[in-house]
């Protein structure tokens, strides 16, 4: 059954509530312990936030990602708003070539990322798309970045 609800931008939105399950987390995940306190793309802490962020999968399952320790990882709304399912992009700054994304249990960040004042500037083309593709230096997310370093709360390691 279908009905109608109000968007925050005025418009109507056709919505059917579904209940889908989400697989349970490997009970060796060590889920928001470890290697879960910090997103790994924006470089984030989760002790910053008033709300837990999401453990998302690296690899999404309609690309046959598994929900496997190795493929899951924190994501802050925009990271995780940005990227969706996305595994690659197009760099836009060459020659359109499809880049893979940056993963985080493949890649190390600062080989792809520097911290430059308030922006996080691409070293590679990998970290170009992604810097694109999850818009890193978007005014909202610099704005953010600026309160938390005030207040001391970034980058996390």
């Amino acid at each position: 059954m279908s009905s109608r609800l109000s968007g925050p931008f005025g418009g109507s939105h056709s919505s059917l509530a579904v209940s889908i399950p989400r697989p349970p987390l490997p009970d060796n995940s060590g889920c928001r312990t470890s290697i879960y306190r910090k997103i790994e793309y924006c470089r984030t802490a989760q002790g910053v936030r008033a709300i837990d962020f999401p453990i998302d999968q690296i690899i999404a399952e309609k690309h046959n990602g598994q929900t496997v320790t190795d493929n899951l990882r924190l994501s802050c709304y925009w990271c995780n708003s940005f990227k969706g399912s996305d595994l690659s992009s197009a760099d836009w700054a060459t020659n359109r070539q499809i880049v893979p994304l940056f993963n985080p249990r493949q890649h190390i960040w600062h080989d792809h990322f520097k911290l430059d004042g308030l922006s996080i500037q691409p070293l590679t083309i990998t970290g170009r798309v992604t810097s694109f593709l999850l818009r890193f230096n978007a005014p909202e997310r610099i704005e953010e970045r600026e309160l938390l370093i005030s207040l001391n709360a970034y980058p996390c390691a």
